[in-house]
């Protein structure tokens, strides 16, 4: 079969690319590799969506799932490979098969950044955590680490608080990059303790985490402390490689676009965090979907 549209990524772009699609009378066909509703889907409350007072992220993700399903998206949890056009007709190749489309939508978002010291890898998983919402609650009444200083540390560090004993956050700098509504309300939480101007250096230990290591960001003292978590919220990255046969790159790796949301394939078009932005929010994601999905079912309707 081939689809009208095929998406790749069930966020919050993607999936509003896809009602946008389905309202347009076009077949679609969501594609995503880990869960849905993206990053989003992790944060404990949205307190920043129009006419949404609050909602927890993952309702809110599921709420959209259970919109675009309802009006006839399907969805295969895989892996894409590559994309290539052949003729008028795009082949997306996934770690299990193949689908043809007339259009396509990458939405496929940002991943964790990693903070690059050596053991990381190792520890991911077993004293090593990137997403509060998921692993916090294993922690309730112990003291866990944090590093970041922009929004997501601060919800992280709020959530943690709720049930750890005692969350230690750990900032690059001397200046926090967080909205002011996060920043005071940290500043009220009497478990939470800042230590700015570090890095982490090191992780210790073999089989297990022995003691996670940090060095002032501006000189050379180091000191080392010992927790049974360590939750990373540095920012994300985009995961665009192996798109860079249809698609240009910028240095970082973002999917080059305009506000039209076209790429440099005709017919393959992109939305959400994984293209060149300004601003990476939930509303914006949404924006993008509503467009691309528009000018995409607009290509569509010229063949």
């Amino acid at each position: 079969m081939t689809y009208d549209i095929v998406i790749i990524g069930a966020g919050a772009a993607g999936m509003t690319a896809a009602l946008y699609a389905l309202r347009n009378n076009k077949t679609v066909m969501m594609i995503e590799q880990e869960q849905i509703g993206g990053q989003i889907a992790n944060s404990p409350r949205v307190e920043n969506f129009p006419s949404i007072n609050s909602i927890s992220g993952l309702d809110f993700a599921n709420n959209l799932f259970d919109q675009v399903t309802g009006h006839g998206a399907e969805i295969d949890f895989s892996k894409v490979e590559k994309i290539e056009k052949v003729d008028k007709i795009f082949k997306i190749k996934t770690e299990y098969g193949e689908f043809e489309a007339k259009a396509v939508i990458i939405a496929n978002g940002v991943k964790h950044r990693h903070t690059g010291v050596a053991a990381e890898e190792k520890f991911i998983g077993n004293g090593i955590y990137y997403c509060a919402l998921c692993d916090g609650p294993f922690f309730e009444g112990q003291e866990v680490a944090l590093i970041g200083d922009a929004n997501t540390a601060f919800q992280y560090a709020l959530q943690l608080s709720g049930y750890c004993k005692k969350v230690h956050m750990y900032t690059l700098f001397d200046k926090y990059f967080a909205d002011q509504a996060l920043i005071t309300a940290l500043e009220s939480r009497e478990n939470i303790e800042v230590k700015r101007k570090v890095k982490l250096v090191d992780i210790l230990g073999e089989d297990k985490i022995e003691g996670f290591v940090f060095q002032d960001t501006y000189g050379e003292d180091r000191f080392t402390v010992n927790f049974p978590a360590l939750f990373v919220a540095i920012g994300q990255v985009p995961d665009n490689k192996m798109f860079e046969n249809v698609v240009d790159l910028d240095k970082q790796g973002y999917i080059i676009s305009d506000e039209t949301c076209k790429t440099k394939t005709e017919g393959l078009f992109v939305a959400g965090d994984t293209r060149t932005k300004a601003v990476r929010q939930l509303t914006t994601a949404t924006c993008d979907g509503a467009v691309a999905a528009t000018a995409a079912c607009a290509y569509i309707d010229t063949l």
